[in-house]
């Protein structure tokens, strides 16, 4: 007999673990350090979530550590807003790794950020090392 109780809770199960997954980024990189490092795991919200927006692309502030697509990078970039700027008209981004020397190469638009780690206070939420194992999977 089937018991659809027991597939109803597997299925929600499925479901949360899928949603969580996509809130989860692993960091490739030292340019964070020390906020986090290397193979730690931070949490984000995403600016297009299947279609709800759980936060602004344009709201963010100067402070704000956010993911983008990087002209200059294959991969999603995660680095601090320093400063916002207008240039004819469109709001601009200078983002920067805290333990980078300089700036990314080029200005950031609204519509290449997808996303903005979570914080609790002033703080990033990380889960530290946990991503040490997609990183080796992934040979990064």
């Amino acid at each position: 007999m089937v018991d659809y109780k027991e597939i109803a809770s597997y299925v929600i199960i499925l479901v949360l673990v899928l949603i969580l997954a996509q809130h989860l980024n692993v960091v490739v990189s030292g340019s964070m350090e020390p906020v986090f490092y290397r193979g730690d795991i931070v949490a984000i919200e995403k600016a297009d979530f299947f279609g709800l927006h759980e936060f602004n692309a344009s709201e963010v502030e100067v402070g704000d550590i956010v993911v983008y697509n990087a002209e200059w990078f294959e991969q999603p970039v995660i680095h601090r807003i320093i400063r916002i700027a207008e240039i004819n008209g469109t709001t601009m981004y200078v983002i920067k790794g805290d333990n980078n020397n300089r700036t990314d190469p080029y200005y950031v638009t609204a519509d290449q950020i997808e996303s903005r780690v979570l914080t609790w206070g002033d703080t990033p939420i990380v889960i530290p090392y946990i991503g040490n194992l997609s990183l080796w999977l992934r040979g990064l």
